[in-house]
């Protein structure tokens, strides 16, 4: 029976197209603690998030905020943001983070969070026409803006500039302070070191070594371990 407060696995199986994707994926995460979920392309990371939010068949067992992943209990509680959100193409930032604060009750005021996050110069650009960075920014708002008590982050930073990444690092780190649960998905082994309280390296679809970032690096940078505990993602 898992017993994580916040969000846990064991023995995940997920085969897609003939393929094992999840090959017994089993880790834990825990609320107010940013957690580091890394891995090669193709190690299982995106399709991880996807069982999280009932997106995909899977055998074993997954809970998120007590319920089993997928239940609509939980995923009222939580906050994801994707790789890419194609779907928000024709609308301005400012317009969608009104919308979609309407969705909740208690929702963050969006002005105060398109000031923290940068967007307040695009807030009325439209979504299609901004850059990468500009567009994982909203991505990132728009994952926040219910108060969601815990968050799967899939890459934010991926295509910011350094100063939206750091303002994107700070953001998360102040999350976690709160309370807040972080998942975080990253190929940027700065970013994990910096932001992680617990790091989870997987290859091939399972868990091949975890820890705290001091215990992983007492002898060794994070990337060194990240090198030798997984394959090239080919």
């Amino acid at each position: 029976m898992l017993d994580s407060p916040a969000l846990a696995l064991a023995g995940v199986e997920v085969s897609l197209g003939g393929r094992r994707v999840l090959d017994g994926l089993t880790f834990t995460a825990s609320p107010g603690v940013v957690t580091g979920l890394l891995g090669p392309n193709g190690a299982g990371k995106t399709t991880t998030i996807r069982v999280l939010t009932g997106l995909v068949p899977f055998r074993g067992e997954a809970r998120v905020l007590g319920h089993p992943a997928g239940d609509p209990d939980a995923l009222a509680r939580l906050g994801l943001m994707p790789q890419s959100t194609g779907a928000w193409s024709g609308i301005r930032p400012l317009e969608l983070l009104r919308y979609l604060a309407n969705l909740y009750t208690h929702p963050h005021d969006v002005d105060a969070l398109t000031e923290a996050l940068g967007i307040t110069a695009f807030a009325r650009t439209p979504y299609r026409r901004l850059s990468g960075g500009q567009q994982q920014a909203v991505n990132l708002a728009g994952a926040l803006v219910g108060r969601p008590e815990f968050v799967l982050l899939d890459e934010p930073t991926a295509g910011m500039d350094p100063h939206a990444r750091r303002r994107t690092w700070t953001l998360i780190r102040q999350l976690a302070d709160a309370g807040v649960g972080v998942l975080l998905t990253t190929h940027a082994m700065d970013e994990a070191a910096h932001l992680a309280d617990h790091v989870w390296i997987m290859d091939a679809g399972r868990i091949t070594v975890d820890g705290t970032v001091a215990d992983l690096t007492a002898t060794e940078s994070l990337e060194d371990v990240f090198l030798r505990h997984t394959g090239t993602g080919a």
